[in-house]
């Protein structure tokens, strides 16, 4: 081949190149342009009508109306959050599976010791959904006292009186954990599969109490039909200014929020991470969803996709050490 056939030979070369690079510019273009082509399942690791389903549905309303396109809500209870958590991380990383999990799955690393999947390696973090400060509720009908003469039963009464859970391992239960460590009491832990079923309990009575997050207890505190002692935390909520927060009360420590987030399955294709983190912002911002927000006391989460990874390794090590201090065990 002469000099100048391998000049003409290159640039040929070059010229396939540069076409190439501008088809695949184009295609991920297209791919941005038009995901959601078809309804999204979003996985909700806990049966309906809990705090992650007071956040899911809403949110799944407002997507609709932002994409055109369907979020399906998908229940799928258990194990304390973590057979959903399973289930998605397995899921084809095409974008149209998405998981919304939260506190409860930084928990399960340290009390499922043998979990089949790895938050933090099997998923990418898309959006901070809400943060929800979590409140002590009770049965008006069984107990119908401020939290002073209540933390007066439960000194007089160790073992004898019980909370409910989402779960050994959730949050509700680890916040359960952190109260009877730092009041120095005894009450037993009755885990359900998930914060709905448990509520349910509550409000027939059947239970004693709850640590919820107030995205799931809201509609019930304010319907008269569980009673709020306090609320975790430094600061009262606004959406319920007459509960008494933590601090107040004696317990400047126990800070508690169940929070919620959404991941994709590892893999997913980095213009459709940046698209559902796109709409699933578009959608938390209508007023629709502000409004449902800030009834529940909530507040969405302001943070990147690295932010959310760095929020959640962080959570990891924190209830990491809860559970290590707690002696917290699946029951």
């Amino acid at each position: 081949m002469t000099t100048i056939d391998r000049v003409i030979s290159s640039r040929r070369d070059v010229l396939r190149l540069a076409a190439a690079g501008l088809a695949g510019t184009a295609l991920t273009g297209q791919a941005q342009s038009t995901w959601p082509t078809k309804p999204v399942t979003l996985i909700v690791p806990f049966p309906a009508g809990g705090g992650t389903d007071a956040f899911a549905r809403p949110l799944s309303a407002q997507f609709a109306r932002v994409t055109g396109k369907q979020l399906i809500i998908d229940n799928r209870g258990g194990a304390g959050g973590t057979l959903g958590a399973s289930i998605a991380a397995k899921a084809q990383p095409d974008g149209y599976t998405l998981f919304m999990g939260g506190a409860h799955h930084a928990i399960a690393p340290s009390m499922y010791p043998k979990l089949d999947y790895d938050l933090e390696k099997d998923f990418v973090p898309l959006v901070l959904v809400a943060n929800v400060p979590q409140v002590l509720v009770v049965n008006p009908k069984k107990i119908n006292v401020d939290f002073k003469a209540f933390l007066a039963m439960l000194r007089q009464n160790p073992g004898k009186m019980n909370y409910g859970s989402a779960g050994s391992g959730s949050s509700h239960h680890l916040a359960g954990e952190l109260f009877k460590q730092q009041t120095k009491t005894f009450i037993t832990h009755i885990p359900y599969r998930g914060a709905g079923p448990a509520l349910q309990d509550l409000i027939a009575g059947n239970i004693d109490m709850m640590f919820d997050g107030l995205g799931s207890s809201a509609s019930h505190i304010k319907g008269g039909r569980i009673k709020a002692l306090m609320v975790a935390g430094a600061k009262r909520n606004p959406a319920f200014p007459d509960v008494p927060c933590a601090a107040e009360l004696g317990l400047p420590d126990y800070t508690v929020t169940t929070w919620y987030g959404i991941w994709a399955p590892k893999g997913t294709p980095a213009d459709v991470q940046a698209r559902a983190v796109e709409d699933i912002r578009k959608a938390g911002m209508t007023d629709e969803a502000k409004a449902v927000w800030a009834n529940q006391g909530a507040e969405f989460g302001n943070l990147t996709p690295q932010q959310f990874g760095q929020f959640i390794s962080a959570e990891v090590k924190r209830w990491a050490n809860v559970v290590k201090l707690s002696g917290a065990k699946l029951d």
